[in-house]
């Protein structure tokens, strides 16, 4: 396919996979079972933190965590005292298991009573030309509580590490996007849509590399950082919403 062809085919999946339909199955669904701006973010960073492994597990694993905050997380993160956190004692998905939940509520708690939102934890300038900064002071930021477990800073990853961080920019892209779709739910402004780094995961990666919009060999920071780059030449100002018709592609379409 030639530039306007591959344009015109990647533009026609995202009309298709951006839509209110696709929340259902997706880990997106935990965050819009909110409607309070604290409870969405919370909410989506453990949904994307989560997310590993077949969807419909992610889902029921991040219900089943969210109903031991009685599906109120922000005011759990406000109000708990410590009885109430030993019901986290055998929570556990994959790797991440009840250490790593129990400091991310640590975390949350300590972050919340001092801010109103996360979005804070993620500083960017106007001539940052992506999000690497931020990945990295918000993991510098997450693990500067005294006593943190290390075992945990597998599940928060950083630039730093090369790591193509793909949960996280996953969660940027939900708080970020703007769009009329109603997906993606555009609630932070400091970081623009310009500045996100498309979420590269195994199945992104094949459908990417199939199209030749990535060349480097290994799945790290680097690679997510020219997906995008090879994205913002159909469109500078939002290149992530191509994320709905790579993901779509790998998942719903196998191609």
């Amino acid at each position: 396919m030639n530039f306007q062809e591959l344009k015109s085919f990647l533009d026609e999946r995202v009309v298709i996979y951006n839509q209110l339909d696709f929340i259902e199955n997706d880990p997106i669904s935990i965050p819009h079972g909110y409607s309070k701006k604290q409870d969405i973010e919370i909410a989506g960073f453990f949904a994307a933190t989560l997310a590993w492994g077949q969807r419909v597990t992610i889902i029921k694993k991040s219900k089943e965590l969210f109903a031991l905050m009685d599906n109120a997380p922000h005011d759990f993160m406000m109000n708990h005292n410590l009885r109430d956190l030993k019901v986290f004692e055998q929570f556990k998905h994959r790797t991440f298991n009840s250490t790593d939940c129990l400091y991310f509520i640590r975390f949350l708690s300590e972050h919340y009573r001092k801010n109103d939102s996360l979005e804070s934890a993620f500083p960017v300038s106007k001539e940052d030309a992506d999000v690497e900064r931020a990945l990295i002071h918000f993991h510098n930021y997450f693990f500067g509580l005294e006593d943190y477990p290390p075992r945990t800073k597998k599940h928060v990853a950083t630039p730093t590490r090369k790591s193509a961080c793909k949960r996280i920019n996953m969660f940027l892209r939900w708080m970020v996007r703007k769009d009329k779709n109603g997906v993606d739910f555009g609630l932070w402004n400091a970081i623009t849509p310009s500045q996100l780094i498309c979420p590269c995961d195994l199945h992104v990666e094949r459908v990417a590399r199939k199209l030749k919009l990535i060349n480097r060999k290994p799945l790290d920071w680097l690679t997510a950082v020219e997906l995008t780059t090879a994205l913002k030449k159909f469109d500078p100002q939002d290149p992530v919403k191509y994320d709905f018709a790579l993901f779509g592609l790998g998942i719903e379409e196998r191609y």
